[in-house]
């Protein structure tokens, strides 16, 4: 099945089952008034929403409508948890070696992970707002989970089963503050700003033979200012698949449902398949010519991130997003 949030109802939207064909959709409200309730109480809601989305590709449902995504918050327009890895170690490997640093041993059997903002996001066609391009703006083209309600010290065979939607997200980065929260040693805080999520969230049976070993199996799309970017296969090179992640997660505490997991930037050790990030083109250039020549983001640019099944239909709908200048 296929989960929306429109903009209505409040800052956690009112919850909408999608078409197939990403074109129509019905209102949930008589299932569940949001994504988070419905999460809340997934054993009782899936199985309704599951009918309700079938019963729309059949097109007997009621009051059915054609879907705007410009109306579209984020599915969950907020969480209580929003946990991002870093499964691509292509992506670690180069940044680390682009000033002169090793990947310790530990990163391939340990993921990297931190705590990331997750009190908001922004819808699928929402500008971003920033204050300054000297903050060096950048996009990242991300794969994420949504999980139930996850037990502490579950294995990943036990994580596998309370993975219950997938997305895409826009992680976005303001680069050049990175350096100096991260030499305190405490952490990302004002270099991660709002990220944005994709127009639907969908169910692992909606992504059939791409949904397997836990990881997505197709590329993802980045455009720049409609110019080819990247799209690197998310189901290669992955270190750690989703429910390894959500294992570590989980170590020391349960989660709680609606928790996002993200996979981190989609990286291939075959560069010729572009990036998903400009921080990794930026990379790639120091190691070749000692600088980079690549800018980060302007106001005005504008990132387009989506993926297609085999047969080249959308299946989670494109984050579309332009870096606007904040007003106060």
């Amino acid at each position: 099945m296929k989960l929306a949030s429109l903009k209505t109802g409040g800052r956690d939207g009112s919850l909408i089952v999608v078409s197939r064909d990403l074109a129509r959709y019905v209102s949930a409200a008589d299932i569940a008034p949001t994504l988070q309730f419905s999460l809340d109480n997934w054993q009782q809601t899936a199985p309704r929403l599951n009918a309700l989305y079938a019963e729309l590709n059949q097109g007997l449902c009621g009051d059915i409508r054609a879907l705007e995504v410009t109306a579209l918050a984020a599915p969950l327009p907020r969480a209580y948890e929003f946990l991002d890895g870093s499964a691509y170690l292509p992506h670690v490997e180069r940044v680390r070696r682009a000033r002169g640093a090793e990947v310790p041993e530990s990163f391939y059997v340990d993921p990297l992970m931190y705590q990331a903002t997750s009190a908001g996001f922004l819808g699928p066609r929402d500008a971003v707002p920033v204050t300054s391009e000297e903050y060096g703006i950048d996009f990242e083209s991300e794969i994420i989970v949504i999980t139930d309600d996850v037990p502490m010290a579950v294995t990943p065979e036990q994580a596998e089963r309370h993975i219950q939607l997938i997305g895409l997200i826009n992680d976005v980065s303001l680069r050049n503050l990175i350096p100096g929260e991260l030499a305190k040693g405490f952490g990302f805080l004002q270099s991660k700003p709002r990220s944005a999520l994709s127009p639907v969230l969908v169910s692992p049976d909606e992504l059939g033979g791409a949904w397997r070993d836990n990881k997505l199996s197709l590329p993802l799309h980045s455009t720049l200012n409609g110019a080819f970017f990247g799209r690197p296969e998310a189901g290669v090179d992955m270190q750690f698949n989703f429910a390894q992640l959500v294992a570590h997660a989980a170590y020391t505490r349960p989660l709680t449902a609606g928790t996002i997991m993200g996979s981190g930037t989609i990286a291939n050790e075959d560069t010729s398949l572009g990036a998903s990030c400009l921080a990794e083109i930026r990379m790639l250039e120091i190691i070749a010519d000692g600088k980079p020549s690549t800018p980060f983001m302007k106001f005005g640019d504008t990132i387009r991130v989506e993926m297609f099944d085999q047969q080249g239909d959308s299946i989670f709908g494109a984050i579309e997003q332009t870096i606007v200048r904040y007003a106060s």
